[in-house]
């Protein structure tokens, strides 16, 4: 007998869809659209819905500006819903994931198939749309709760899930939060978040970037300054808020703050999207975030979780190519030593000795690995130590070199850059095919994520063990071989720790 494929909720009944081994519910509100007055205001209730609402197709994503990486295109404020993906058996009690997508905060989508993750694992998958950019992260004089209502929005699909999961049969004392990139930076964020308590019960991280510390410049993005933690004082971005909407001519410069507000409620969402790259940082010091991440998790002023985190072992590939190579800028011999000094001043020479131009068959790659090596590799072992010193944790370096890129890069080494676990979690449109050798690799990471998800702990009686941070160890994934990585060595951890 199959579960049924109409689910009777708190709002109302949906019905979804049946595929191969799972069923897909897609679109469901979990909290009532911010739009109009609700913008940059907390996600309100679900409105309830009469008959059957269709679950079979996806809600809008986040309204977002246009990207090349990013073959999301949305201006829909009405995005607050979630799919639902449950093995295509009956039974109850399963582990929930519910996985935050990233997109550097301004882009992004929840729209991937997630039957692989669920079958491989008997899991129940959840996967949120939430306000992103200047949406989620503006703040103003007189607004509320500013720069926090993306994670506000998380919070609210997290009591969603805690009060209807179990209609989908899973459990919701059993709720593991996942994210990648930007979803992985907002779930350190629930880990210090106050109302986020007892939500989620374990965390997977996936190339979390600057939760603790500031990225030198260009080390992110090639032309990019150096960037601190990615979090905000609440005050200061009032200011910035203010000033962006005063030059935009949204507001006049020192008007009344209330008057502003009402104002840029009713600004074209089209035109406020312009300014999302400014408003990616959420911000801290009320009381939704009363204090920064990059402070509370290294004094231990955490929710105490089992933590899953990790990175790719060529992170930076993709931003070099996306933001260098396919723009026409590659980076070049005579770039290379500016670079080095604008990133790391008197460290320069150092870090030049240690990554030489005649090691690297270019010098985009060359500076790919000096940015993979200190703006991810240091940061997720920081992370993960300030982490396992006070709940279990274990790391790994995801490491199939034939991985196929997140997005097209013709003639360019691709490898296991960010984002290119994702191909072998979800269905990511566009994606080149895994071979078969890549399937059943993907099937291997996949039951360790639900193992975690299952028992906070990713052993698994058919696959190589998997020692906790505690003891030095990262896991290694590749297709050909999973076990330990000398992560220290191969990333040159004792001389990035020495710079600062």
């Amino acid at each position: 007998m199959s579960p049924p494929d109409i689910v009777r909720l708190g709002g109302g009944e949906v019905r979804g869809l049946r595929l191969d081994g799972h069923l897909s519910f897609r679109g469901i509100p979990y909290a009532a659209p911010p739009v109009g007055e609700r913008r940059w205001r907390a996600p309100a209730p679900v409105v309830p819905w009469s008959g059957v609402r269709d679950a079979t197709t996806p809600g809008p994503d986040a309204p977002q500006p246009t990207r090349s990486f990013a073959h999301v295109t949305s201006t829909d404020e009405d995005c607050l819903t979630l799919d639902v993906t449950v093995p295509d058996t009956p039974t109850t009690g399963r582990p929930v994931l519910v996985w935050l997508h990233g997109g550097g905060g301004t882009n992004g989508t929840a729209t991937r198939g997630a039957g692989r993750l669920a079958t491989t694992g008997d899991a129940v998958v959840v996967t949120p749309r939430f306000r992103l950019g200047v949406l989620a992260c503006f703040g103003h004089p007189g607004l509320a709760d500013g720069g926090t209502f993306g994670l506000q929005d998380q919070q609210a699909a997290l009591r969603w899930v805690r009060r209807e999961i179990t209609r989908f049969g899973g459990d919701p004392a059993n709720v593991t939060l996942a994210g990648e990139s930007y979803g992985a930076l907002m779930v350190a964020a629930h880990l210090v978040a106050p109302a986020s308590a007892g939500l989620f019960h374990r965390a997977i991280l996936q190339s979390a970037f600057a939760v603790l510390a500031p990225t030198p410049a260009h080390t992110l993005i090639p032309g990019v300054p150096a960037l601190p933690p990615r979090w905000t004082p609440a005050d200061e971005l009032d200011r910035l808020g203010a000033t962006t909407a005063a030059e935009h001519g949204w507001t006049a410069p020192g008007g009344d703050p209330h008057a502003a507000l009402a104002r840029l409620r009713r600004v074209p969402v089209t035109d406020l999207i312009q300014a999302s790259d400014a408003f990616i940082r959420p911000a801290f010091g009320g009381p939704v975030l009363p204090e920064s991440p990059a402070t509370a998790l290294p004094a231990g002023r955490f929710h105490r979780v089992p933590v899953l985190l990790g990175a790719t072992r060529d992170e930076a590939r993709f931003f070099v190519a996306v933001f260098a190579d396919l723009v026409g800028n590659p980076v070049t011999a005579r770039d290379y030593p500016r670079l080095l000094a604008e990133a790391f001043g008197d460290a320069a020479d150092e870090v030049a000795a240690r990554y030489p131009l005649a090691r690297f068959a270019t010098p985009g790659l060359a500076w790919a690995r000096v940015c993979t090596d200190r703006a991810w590799a240091w940061p997720t072992w920081q992370l993960g130590r300030v982490l396992a010193a006070h709940t279990d944790t274990w790391c790994y370096e995801f490491a199939d070199p034939d991985a196929p890129p997140p997005v097209p890069l013709p003639g360019l080494p691709t490898g296991p850059q960010h984002a290119a676990e994702l191909a072998y979690q979800f269905d990511v449109p566009g994606s080149p095919p895994l071979s078969a050798a890549q399937r059943g690799f993907a099937e291997r990471v996949n039951r360790y994520w639900t193992a975690f998800a299952a028992h906070g702990d990713p052993a698994h009686p058919d696959l190589p063990d998997w020692p906790g941070l505690r003891t030095g160890h990262v896991q290694s994934l590749a297709p050909d071989r999973i076990g330990g990585a000398d992560y220290a060595a191969d990333h040159r951890l004792d001389f990035w720790a020495r710079l600062p």
